[in-house]
């Protein structure tokens, strides 16, 4: 188990996760593949953290874990109070569903619709949405509602995705490269749209990455290795966005 430099707070902010020798072990045949090896993390109301690492040092999966996509093989993962690992297929869907927002490096947008009608879908099941305009509006899209994502560049379809993700109002935002296929520009301008929504919803946000630059702009680094977190500190002062460069 991780020692206490692991666990530090943020202020008076409740803890949102907790994870508590968190593991998973993939099964390929007779080979156990170890993505994560007893991972200890708190992840706080309201801020932004940023888990840095390499690819295959298990960021995708724990994030996966704690968005109710992916179960661990032993240890425990806390929402608040409630158990992750002890809910049913039916409770992890209603949990991503009403809790989580996610966000990935490609879009998944549908090529058929509208930006408007894309963040739509989600509005439509929600229990306390936004109106598609108004989560546009968050990412800086409100005079590209009627563009179908072929009229939108990379940039702009990945804030329709951002847009879709927070429009049921969910508690947690969790990003999975989202600058990943983007040159820097337009990194730069959906990372801003990540941080506004973080800044005026009070959305607690993780973002994944390979690129240490944009650690700056978090409250909390998680640096990933080997499937362990093998350290984790905290940013006296977070950058502007618009300062980070790489």
């Amino acid at each position: 188990m991780a020692g206490p430099s692991l666990i530090s707070h943020v202020g008076d902010r409740s803890v949102v996760f907790h994870t508590d020798s968190l593991t998973k072990i993939y099964c390929t045949g007779a080979v156990g593949v170890h993505a994560l090896r007893g991972v200890d993390l708190d992840i706080f109301e309201s801020e932004v953290l940023v888990l840095l690492g390499p690819s295959g040092s298990g960021k995708s999966t724990l994030l996966n874990i704690l968005g109710g996509l992916d179960t661990p093989s032993a240890g425990k993962v806390m929402f608040r109070d409630r158990d992750l690992t002890r809910m049913t297929d039916r409770a992890l869907t209603l949990y991503r569903r009403e809790h989580v927002g996610f966000v990935f490096q490609f879009y998944n947008l549908i090529p058929s619709l509208t930006a408007r009608e894309n963040v739509g879908l989600v509005t439509e099941i929600a229990r306390n949405p936004m109106t598609p305009e108004e989560a546009l509006a968050l990412v800086g899209l409100e005079k590209r509602l009627d563009h179908f994502p072929a009229q939108l560049s990379g940039g702009e379809q990945q804030r329709v995705a951002i847009a879709r993700a927070i429009a049921k109002r969910p508690e947690v935002l969790l990003c999975d490269e989202p600058t990943g296929a983007l040159d820097y520009a337009m990194g730069i301008t959906v990372l801003e749209a990540v941080d506004r929504i973080n800044a005026e919803l009070k959305t607690t946000t993780a973002i994944i990455t390979h690129n240490s630059a944009i650690a700056a702009m978090a409250n909390r680094v998680a640096f990933s290795a080997n499937g362990k977190i093998a350290s984790i500190t905290t940013n006296a002062t977070r950058q502007p966005v618009r300062e980070l460069s790489w």
